[in-house]
């Protein structure tokens, strides 16, 4: 690895990192020694990037900082389009054009001989499965969800018993053949997984629920069951 590729990938570590990354952690990442990554932690410092830290204990980037775009290497063009080749087979209308509108983008800012990762990519997703429509308008719950504002459902369970819910939506899991919409129900005082396609009918309510949408998606991670637990209703 060139030394200016590998000053640029500690920035993008510690940009990444959630807490200190010490030198023998990036020496292992970058196939390198201790010795080369102090001194490129030495020079990037001398370069004014705030970066904190010291040979031991690890090393973070103070927040606020920022690179000019910087050009993409084949595999993050490719990781980008994979993604976006998933989401515009399986998201709502809303998020496949949003998915498209990224694949554009990303060709359109890359230079020519780049481009036939973008249009003709070495990976692929497998078909897009036959989804049941979903119950409610998809977009208005992702906006509900950025605002932390409750729903009222009407759902129909697997045994096709009707009951009213008010949720507090946090999230929107995706399955192989189903969406998931992820709230807090008032009705069960619990975390529920609700079928998209199940819902029979929906409510946009005006009103806030208590908590704010990433808490209480930290709450539910942590409820989570076990591999091979089932969602329930």
């Amino acid at each position: 690895m060139r030394r200016a590729d590998r000053l640029f990938q500690i920035i993008q570590t510690l940009r990444r990192a959630r807490g200190p990354v010490t030198a023998a952690a990036m020496a292992a990442e970058f196939e390198t020694s201790k010795r080369t990554v102090y001194r490129d932690v030495a020079a990037l410092i001398g370069q004014r990037v705030p970066i904190r830290g010291e040979a031991g204990t690890g090393y973070v980037l103070d927040g606020g900082f920022d690179l000019p775009p910087l050009m993409l290497t084949p595999d993050e063009i490719e990781a980008a389009v994979l993604g976006a080749q998933w989401v515009a087979g399986r998201g709502d209308p809303a998020l496949a054009k949003a998915a498209g509108d990224l694949i554009a983008k990303i060709a359109a800012s890359i230079p020519e001989q780049l481009r036939s990762h973008v249009f003709e990519p070495s990976i692929r997703t497998p078909p897009a499965w036959n989804a049941k429509p979903d119950g409610l308008d998809m977009q208005r719950v992702r906006e509900h969800i950025r605002r932390g504002r409750k729903l009222a459902l009407r759902y129909v369970d697997e045994n096709g018993t009707e009951t009213d819910r008010t949720v507090w939506p946090i999230a929107v899991g995706y399955l192989d053949s189903a969406r998931l919409l992820i709230s807090w129900c008032e009705l069960r005082r619990d975390f529920r997984s609700f079928r998209t396609d199940r819902v029979a009918g929906a409510t946009f309510l005006d009103e806030r629920y208590p908590e704010r949408p990433g808490v209480l998606r930290a709450r539910w991670r942590k409820s989570l069951p076990p591999p091979g637990g089932g969602a329930r209703g």
